[in-house]
């Protein structure tokens, strides 16, 4: 025998023992049917008998026994085993030979059939249905230009699929008007739809390539790969009809699956740099290999199921990228939308999200399902728990899709703080108001939803949550008990939203604390000062709370000016300066009531006291008009000789001679008092 057989003989011995394990458990599960029920007088017999004491006794001094029978019976089984794989293995190796002779018995069968029939042979027939089928096609691809689309993804679809239907439907009516012979019938169906299906992967691959979900070193590979599977999935379907012997179907099968796994080897070791452009690395690589070869020896042993969830593990997530790209091309530019959050484009991008995924799933429970040697069936936990598995995807695939929906709808009715700029303030309000309980709203749906289908995910894999949601509550009372101060802060923030006191974007003080609502959670608001400081104040601590920015805002300054002053004159300059603030671009539109002078509100020691005053809306700026007002008022005063008043003193007449009498006589007494002291030294 050649190497290559050898080879091949080896490899599929290894194979067919762990391919026959399974079987093997099977057999055995079905060799251990129910027996038949006794009548109840033999089983009150029974009965008696066990409560013998002798027979308890000998009952209980016979565990060895028992033992050694099941380690023998264990033993048979694994020889069974053995056996079975070793019969298997010779089988397939007396099979390697003959698979050109049933390849050339089949191709005769069908040549013969067709001759005496009239027909040509097979391939003739084939290639000339693909050239009718390609002359429709050509017809069509001479009307592309002249279609127009304003969606580049849908010009790109028509352009891949617009074709692969009118050369289906061609093939399709040839196929249908002919009455073949059933030989021949067979060969021309799987060929047709070998070449349908390979077409339709590749128009996806090429749509996923143009919007950057699929590299061009990837797509080559997965031409290769899909020409391959393509081929040998027809040739499989064909053999059974053909009569080919069943094991030679096998070593076909195993030849094909060892070129797609060489096939996708090769691209493991010649893959370029990732995105990021960072090259593969050689532990990356090995790593990969040996996945890659642990799923084939999956698929080799007819573990199907757990091959599947392999495929999925590294497929699934790049197809769900490559389709997430290609609907959001198609929807942006066939919808025009630039808000990729919107609930269409959510319940499109998601919807076909939850497609691929319930296909994929669908396709696991068919193959699981049919699968004789699933191991699952043969253990009603492991049963429970897949079906539960399965279940769960759903649920959660379901909830996941209410949330993002719902995420999307809330998020496109929260309004921006700016633009509420020029709205009426009852709107203005209205949006604010949004703002608020918006926010809370999501997260409170979002614990609605996680808690749900948590709960309804426990119940599908067999857990009874009707204890947790017991223990939950009891759970529940003692934290509020110990923790009353949380409860407290929770229901007084409840308090606060139901009273309106606050809304994000409003200035508010409460005791020390002031600033600007930038946000708040079940427990706790967070505002933030004009400095930049942060305070985040349990609702607990608030208390009377101070609302800077409801409805109108009146800000009034005083400034000091001199007795001489004339009142009237300062009020037209303040009326002045107050239109000029209304017809500024800026300013104008934040006034309710423009400056005005509010007259004099005291007469000081050093001048008199007048105060100006404005009523603007509660947008913060009212700080900034004060400034601007200051600004215009001391140029308006220094225009007009106006001057502002300042403190003066001054020493009346009577006092300074006092004060010059006073110190004259300090002097004189001092000289005195030194002429005297001056004498008495000189007498002695």
């Amino acid at each position: 025998m050649s190497k290559l057989p050898a080879f091949l003989s080896s490899l599929l011995f290894c194979l067919m023992v762990l391919g026959a394990i399974p079987v093997m458990a099977q057999s055995s599960s079905a060799g251990n049917a129910p027996a038949v029920a006794p009548p109840p007088e033999k089983v009150a017999q029974l009965l008696k008998l066990l409560d013998d004491p002798e027979v308890k006794t000998w009952l209980q001094n016979k565990p060895a026994t028992r033992l050694e029978t099941a380690e023998q019976e264990a033993t048979l089984a694994v020889e069974d085993i053995e056996a079975q794989a070793r019969s298997r293995f010779h089988a397939l190796r007396a099979a390697v030979p003959t698979v050109p002779s049933e390849i050339a018995n089949a191709a005769a069968r069908v040549r013969q059939q067709a001759s005496e029939h009239g027909f040509a042979p097979a391939a003739i027939l084939l290639l000339g249905i693909v050239c009718v089928g390609a002359a429709f096609e050509w017809l069509f691809r001479r009307t592309l230009h002249r279609t127009k689309f304003e969606s580049p993804a849908l010009a790109q679809a028509y352009a891949q699929f617009g074709p692969l239907i009118v050369f289906t439907v061609a093939s399709a009516f040839i196929f249908f008007a002919v009455n073949w012979p059933p030989l021949l019938r067979v060969v021309v169906l799987y060929s047709l739809l070998s070449i349908i299906a390979y077409r339709l992967a590749m128009g996806f691959c090429r749509i996923s390539m143009d919007v950057g979900g699929t590299s061009r070193f990837h797509y080559s590979r997965i031409r290769i790969f899909a020409a391959v599977l393509a081929i040998g999935i027809a040739i499989w379907s064909m053999c059974r009809p053909l009569g080919v012997n069943p094991d030679a179907r096998a070593v076909i099968v195993y030849l094909f699956s060892l070129a797609l796994f060489l096939v996708a080897l090769e691209t493991i070791w010649h893959r370029p740099f990732d995105r990021k452009g960072n090259p593969p690395t050689r532990t990356g690589n090995i790593v990969a290999s040996l996945y890659l070869a642990a799923l084939w020896l999956l698929w080799c042993v007819n573990l199907s199921g757990f091959f599947w969830i392999g495929i999925y593990a590294v497929v699934l997530p790049r197809i769900l990228l490559g389709a997430e790209r290609v609907t959001s091309a198609f929807a942006l530019t066939r919808w025009s939308e630039n808000a990729v959050n919107s609930p269409r484009m959510v319940l499109l991008v998601r919807g076909v999200r939850a497609i691929i995924i319930l296909l994929a799933l669908g396709w696991l429970g068919l193959v699981w399902r049919y699968n004789p040697n699933v191991i699952a069936r043969d253990n009603p936990f492991l049963q429970t728990l897949i079906y539960g598995l399965f279940k769960s995807v759903i649920i959660l695939l379901i909830a996941d899709l209410a949330w993002q929906l719902a995420k999307s709808y809330i998020d496109s009715r929260l309004p921006s703080a700016e633009s509420d700029v020029g709205l009426a303030p009852d709107v203005a309000a209205r949006r604010a108001r949004l703002r608020t309980l918006l926010p809370i709203f999501r997260n409170a749906l979002a614990a609605v939803l996680i808690c749900v289908a948590a709960m309804t995910v426990l119940a599908e894999m067999g857990v009874q949550i009707g204890p947790i949601i017991a223990g939950a509550g009891i759970f529940g009372v003692a934290i509020g008990f110990g923790s009353q101060t949380l409860v407290k802060d929770i229901v007084s923030g409840v308090f606060y939203l139901m009273d309106d006191a606050f809304r994000v974007g409003e200035w508010i003080e409460s005791g020390s604390y002031n600033g600007v609502v930038e946000s708040f959670s079940l427990r706790s608001i967070r505002l933030r000062h004009h400095r930049g400081s942060v305070f985040t104040v349990p609702f607990g601590e608030l208390g009377a709370i101070r609302n800077g920015s409801r409805d109108w805002v009146v800000d009034k300054f005083r400034i000091r000016v001199p007795f001489k002053t004339d009142i009237n004159k300062v009020g037209k300059i303040a009326k002045e300066i107050g239109k000029q603030l209304l017809e500024d671009p800026e300013l104008g539109p934040h006034f309710i009531k423009p400056l005005k002078l509010k007259g004099v509100e005291q007469i000081g020691e050093f001048g008199i006291e007048i105060s100006f005053g404005f009523t603007a809306r509660p947008t913060g700026e009212q700080t900034a008009i004060r400034r601007r007002a200051y600004t215009m008022i001391t140029q308006a005063f220094a225009e007009n000789d106006i001057s502002f008043a300042q403190p003066t003193f001054q020493v009346g007449g009577e006092e300074k001679e006092a004060a010059a009498a006073a110190l004259y006589k300090r002097q004189a007494d001092a000289a005195a008092q030194a002429a005297a002291e001056g004498g008495a030294s000189g007498g002695t």
